[in-house]
């Protein structure tokens, strides 16, 4: 079998619309035969055949946030809701990268929170709802309310075709994944060749983007050196909160959007770090969720992953028909 490069199979574009981000994926191949050839080969692999699907990333909802810079609460979550719902073709999951709750000291007024957030996310119409924690959800107590609401920090599944890797990178009290789950992937990822689609999920990013900002992993380069034996990997990540977008090696990696209030862009941003004033007249500005659509088959010369920001203008805040479209394509 002849493996295709990361470019010409595992590539992600998109189009923002408001309050998030659409993927599509699909595997691209120069010829019939090697599409054939290579998804049969991957479909081995992971159990399941390489069919086309999307799925929704999600982050940084703060459930029990209240105050400055944002004074809607769980509003934008919620609309993010409506809006996943009301896509033209069902995604099959949402994978939430993090923060799903904001933190605090007294334990019952935490569990409140992770019930709320259970709650608004369960209206979601998709088969599947998988998160990692970030660090207000489990840096007070190294994860264990979380454990016990949303299961085992770190894990991995497959779906079509597709191996998805959930890390934590919070729960250590610190930025910092830990060597029992750096040998956990390498043991997860080592059944795979080097060709094979991978999607790794996490709430802090897994390279030095501001580590004034706390915006690293301190072992971060340990597990892309996992990562980069690989030719077709994808990082989501979150806790940044705004959307971004880095290129290293074979890694490609996407920050989703919040669903509470945005932070400045990093790239030119001077001293200590701090939130995006609230705009009344756009109350949902740089505010989003991420989609993906993952297509199957041969594409020549096409993505893999298409995404699609989605943000809430003024108007549809107000009930009024109002969705504001930018098509954006990504560095490459």
């Amino acid at each position: 079998m002849n493996r295709p490069d990361r470019r010409s199979f595992l590539r992600i574009a998109g189009s923002s619309l408001g309050i998030g981000v659409l993927y599509s994926a699909y595997p691209a191949a120069l010829t019939q035969g090697e599409a054939n050839s290579m998804f049969s080969a991957l479909g081995r692999e992971t159990g399941e055949k390489v069919t086309p699907f999307s799925f929704v990333q999600l982050s940084d909802a703060h459930v029990g946030f209240d105050g400055p810079p944002d004074p809607l609460g769980t509003k934008a979550f919620e609309r993010a809701v409506e809006m996943i719902n009301g896509l033209p073709q069902r995604p099959d999951l949402v994978l939430f990268t993090g923060d799903l709750t904001h933190d605090t000291e007294d334990k019952d007024v935490h569990i409140q929170r992770m019930k709320q957030f259970q709650e608004i996310s369960k209206k979601i119409n998709v088969p599947l709802i998988k998160c990692v924690a970030g660090e207000h959800d489990a840096g007070l107590d190294g994860g264990a309310l979380y454990r016990e609401f949303f299961g085992e920090g770190y894990y991995s599944f497959d779906h079509r075709g597709v191996h998805f890797v959930g890390l934590d990178n919070v729960s250590r009290a610190k930025p910092e994944v830990g060597g029992e789950q750096l040998a956990w992937l390498k043991k997860d990822l080592a059944r795979f060749s080097k060709s094979a689609p991978i999607v790794v999920f996490t709430h802090r990013p897994l390279f030095d983007l501001r580590p004034d900002w706390e915006w690293f992993t301190s072992d971060g380069d340990d597990v892309m050196n996992v990562l980069g034996n690989y030719d077709n990997v994808t990082v989501l990540y979150g806790h940044i909160h705004r959307d971004d977008e880095h290129e290293i090696g074979n890694v490609h990696h996407f920050a989703a959007r919040s669903l509470i209030f945005a932070f400045p862009d990093p790239n030119g941003a001077s001293g200590p770090r701090k939130p995006v004033p609230f705009d009344k007249d756009h109350p949902f500005k740089n505010l989003g969720i991420r989609t993906v659509n993952f297509h199957g088959g041969s594409q020549a010369a096409s993505r893999a992953v298409s995404i699609e920001d989605i943000e809430l203008t003024a108007r549809e805040f107000r009930n009024i028909n109002g969705i504001q479209q930018m098509l954006r394509e990504p560095a490459v």
